[in-house]
């Protein structure tokens, strides 16, 4: 690029994306230029592509790897077990959701910023087609009028001055000078063809980016619902919707690293064409539009010189010949032939209208316009466009990261809820302290005769059939012995007054049964209390 051009500066993070290695898929170096026509450059980023798809696989071999292990190396599921593998379950699932909420943010910046960038390169490929669509029309509009009107008018004129020589070699002469601008209009580039380049391209932009944008923001909801799902399947211990969850975290995963892919191999193209979009532009134009005419527009400065500055010069010159002409005509001729006043005004208005043809020519041809145009596109392609291209790669690592996180703790949380529900199973049904038999009894209380803590079941008899021993077996006080009866329903029997009073294991009677209900961890509980403890659990498992 040239040194004196300052009104461009490519930002550093294209630098930095065009020094990324550019290798084809026979893994062999390739120019990092902008050239998307060769096949070796598409080969590179394609390359990029298929990086990414890498790394999907190597996400997908480090969760099955885990998962295997996971399945294959059970631990003890013994209390002290249980506490530290829920404390990591309940991190993880904390860090996936922040870790979520924090690339959905950095998402939704990122698809905003690319397509602020995408809609800039549109409104400047329209102005700059709108601008090059005028001076079309122009050019072709004055040609017309020259050729046609202008060119009936002097015909006529031609049999009507037949006997003054002088009167026809003005004509003659005036037809030079129409001639004349219509050759330097000729001598102007053809706008028409660069016209609906720039209309299609425009089109075809505006429509892929429509569908990019709508993928991305679907695709940053589906992220922000799968995490609060797989949230609300962890607080409900809902085995299902975990398991729901998991299977639409792979699939999110996997779209995650085709969206690095494809956007890493955008953001490298594009920063290969703003780090020299000169060259490639002067390339394209090559034999359609002159250099001159490229390298004018494209700088646009001080010390260049326009190349449309002889051919309007020459067409204004030769409009105010032909004007000074038709005056001297008006002015002499008219009195000798009156029948000619209709056709010299006639090309009087044609004169006119080309004459203001010319200023608009000359003000749409002058490179300011077309130059802020190409300025604006690339502003918005290089700095918002790449910008946000890097900002949504960023978002596909961080949602790629968080996925993985929750894939390897829904298995976990999966497994502890499975242990609860077999230690729920493990318990009698009549147990007391068997949550479910509890939820039972707070729901429907008369439907539900509890037990007191120490009595055997029914089976052994009913406690009426009961009869209470001698009071010497008793090493309880008679008060304490009393109070226990109170306590366990009304009925005094003797089992109550050794377990509770006495700080005993329960008799042999029904020590067997005692076994068979309580789990060892809940018997090894009861024994460790103290006399004071059992009395206080009693009181509050009353109550």
């Amino acid at each position: 690029m040239s040194s004196a051009r300052v009104d461009y500066i490519a930002p550093w993070w294209t630098y930095w994306l065009h020094n990324f290695p550019h290798i084809n898929l026979r893994f062999q170096p390739t120019d990092n230029s902008f050239q998307p026509e060769e096949e070796n450059y598409q080969q590179s980023l394609i390359f990029l592509g298929c990086v990414a798809a890498a790394g999907l696989g190597l996400n997908l071999l480090c969760l099955a790897v885990y998962l295997s292990c996971l399945c294959c190396c059970r631990k003890d599921e013994e209390e002290e077990s249980k506490k530290p593998n829920s404390c990591c379950v309940t991190w993880s699932a904390v860090a996936a959701g922040l870790i979520t909420c924090v690339a959905v943010g950095v998402g939704f910046y990122g698809n905003s910023e690319t397509n602020d960038g995408v809609y800039q390169l549109t409104y400047s490929l329209y102005n700059a087609n709108h601008t090059l669509g005028g001076v079309d029309s122009l050019v072709t509009g004055t040609m017309g009028s020259m050729k046609s009107g202008l060119h009936q008018h002097l015909a006529r004129l031609d049999e009507i001055f037949a006997t003054r020589g002088d009167y026809v070699q003005t004509l003659q002469f005036m037809q030079q000078m129409a001639d004349n601008v219509i050759k330097q209009l000729l001598g102007l580039p053809d706008w028409a063809q660069a016209k609906v380049d720039l209309a299609v391209v425009a089109d075809q932009i505006a429509n892929v980016e429509y569908y990019r944008w709508l993928s991305y923001l679907l695709l940053l909801i589906v992220d922000l619902i799968i995490c609060l799902l797989a949230c609300l399947g962890l607080a409900k211990q809902s085995r299902w919707l975990l398991t729901t969850m998991m299977v639409f975290g792979v699939l999110t995963l996997v779209l995650s690293w085709t969206s690095l892919g494809a956007d890493l191999a955008t953001a490298v193209g594009t920063s290969d064409f703003c780090v020299s979009p000169d060259k490639y532009l002067l390339s394209q134009t090559k034999g359609i539009i002159g250099a001159d005419i490229v390298h004018y527009y494209l700088y646009c400065n001080q010390t260049l010189t326009n190349p449309f500055q002889q051919p309007l010069t020459i067409f204004q010159r030769s409009l105010t010949t032909m004007q000074i002409q038709i005056q001297g005509l008006l002015q002499f001729a008219v009195p000798l032939f009156p029948s000619a006043e209709r056709d010299l005004v006639g090309i009087q208005h044609v004169l006119n209208s080309s004459e203001a043809s010319l200023h608009q020519l000359t003000a749409l041809l002058d490179c300011r316009g077309l130059n802020k145009d190409y300025l604006d596109a690339m502003v918005g392609v290089c700095y918002d466009g790449v910008e946000g291209v890097l900002y949504l790669c960023l978002f596909s690592t961080l949602a790629a990261c968080a996925f993985t996180v929750m894939l390897c703790a829904i298995p976990r949380a999966w497994r502890q809820i499975a242990c609860r529900e077999r230690d729920y199973d493990d318990i009698d049904e009549e147990d007391p302290f068997n949550p479910r038999v509890r939820r039972i009894a707070a729901q429907n209380p008369n439907l539900t005769n509890m037990h007191s803590f120490c009595s055997y079941s029914s089976s052994m008899g009913s406690q009426t059939s009961l009869h209470p021993p001698a009071p010497a077996v008793s090493n309880a006080p008679m008060s304490e012995y009393m109070n226990h009866t109170a306590l366990f329903g009304g009925n005094p029997r003797y089992e109550n007054v050794p377990l509770i009073g006495r700080g005993s294991p329960p008799p042999s009677v029904y020590s067997q049964q005692y076994r068979n209900r309580y789990s060892p961890s809940m018997r090894a509980t009861y024994l460790s209390m103290t006399e004071e403890q059992r009395r206080q659990f009693g009181n509050d498992f009353q109550a």
